[in-house]
């Protein structure tokens, strides 16, 4: 009783100070600042491209930012990006955490069960008889299966069912049952109410909330957040500017609203020239123009990271192309 008590998840506060990462074509998301309490819902709101999935990935350990500091449980990123992907799971990430179509529903849940008692169990549970080992997976996986109000019995062959034969809202609670498997203290979810419709939606946001107040800290991308959530939301560049000195307010408790700078828009040197927002001079053009000549692929990069810690205007672009290219390089998930 104790010891499955001490395995119950609780929540990891996630921190966030002028977080970026940056791709070969631009800036994925940069000047992320937030604080998140931990049993929060967090609301990572923004248009496609705008680089959510990526921040997403880097919360979680799994890319590699470029500037700016984080920590989530206490474990300072990207430093500790190993220890963040323990106690972290990942639900639906397109082209990252995605369920195998062929595959049924009590696959899935087996699979997962045996690669958590395989990977991440303790030395004493090898120690246990055949039939211990088995009680206990399936006593994890009942238990994801309620917290994700997963209805084996409503399912077309019950555990059985394909996920192709899946609707949109059943495949989400199935891959977030998956993730919380694992009790993880922090739990990422993309797309969260992609193709839902108003209701499933509502019951999704509902779904999520109730993971939250169990104590596992949550991070859902959408394009719209629901009320109550922290909202963590993309900006273009010039009203990032305006709000910078208001960033202390992204030190929020849970249920407040919370905006950053993850920098959406392309801005153009005209839209730049109408705001009155600083740009680049001729000379750093040069300078950064001779830096793209430099043979050396090594002495390339170390220039290229010279000229980003240099430049502090927040009108470089953050792309699409960047967000993708970042997304891409993902090696591990």
């Amino acid at each position: 009783m104790g010891a499955e008590a001490e395995e119950r998840p609780h929540g990891a506060a996630v921190v966030a100070d002028g977080f970026g990462l940056k791709g070969p074509r631009g800036w994925a998301f940069r000047e992320v600042s937030f604080r998140a309490e931990p049993g929060t819902l967090v609301a990572i709101e923004g248009p496609s491209g705008s680089g959510r999935t990526c921040l997403l990935l880097a919360l979680t350990g799994r890319m590699k930012t470029k500037e700016g500091t984080a920590e989530v449980g206490g474990l300072p990123l990207p430093k500790r990006m190993a220890a963040v992907r323990r106690i972290s799971a990942l639900g639906h990430v397109p082209g990252v955490s995605e369920l195998d179509p062929a595959f049924t529903v009590a696959e899935h849940l087996g699979e997962r069960a045996l690669l958590q008692r395989r990977f991440d169990g303790s030395v004493r549970t090898f120690l246990r008889r055949p039939s211990e080992r088995r009680a206990s997976a399936r006593a994890r996986i009942d238990e994801a299966v309620a917290a994700a109000g997963l209805d084996l019995d409503a399912l077309p062959k019950g555990e059985r069912t394909s996920v192709r034969d899946l609707e949109r809202l059943e495949a989400l609670r199935l891959s977030i049952a998956l993730a919380l498997v694992g009790r993880p203290r922090l739990l990422a979810v993309d797309d969260t109410d992609l193709k839902l419709s108003d209701a499933d939606r509502a019951e999704a946001w509902a779904l999520l909330r109730s993971v939250a107040d169990s104590g596992t800290t949550v991070l859902a991308v959408c394009s719209e957040a629901p009320e109550g959530a922290l909202r963590i939301t993309t900006l273009d560049a010039t009203t990032a500017a305006d709000t910078a000195t208001d960033r202390s307010a992204a030190d929020t408790a849970p249920g407040t609203e919370a905006r950053t700078d993850d920098e959406a828009g392309a801005a153009d040197a005209d839209a730049t020239a109408d705001t009155g927002t600083d740009t680049a001079s001729a000379d750093d053009a040069d300078t950064k123009a001779n830096e793209a000549k430099v043979p050396d692929a090594a002495d390339e990069a170390d220039a290229a990271d010279e000229a980003d810690a240099a430049d502090s205007d927040l009108t470089e672009d953050t792309t699409e192309e960047g967000a993708a290219d970042a997304l891409a390089e993902t090696g591990r998930a």
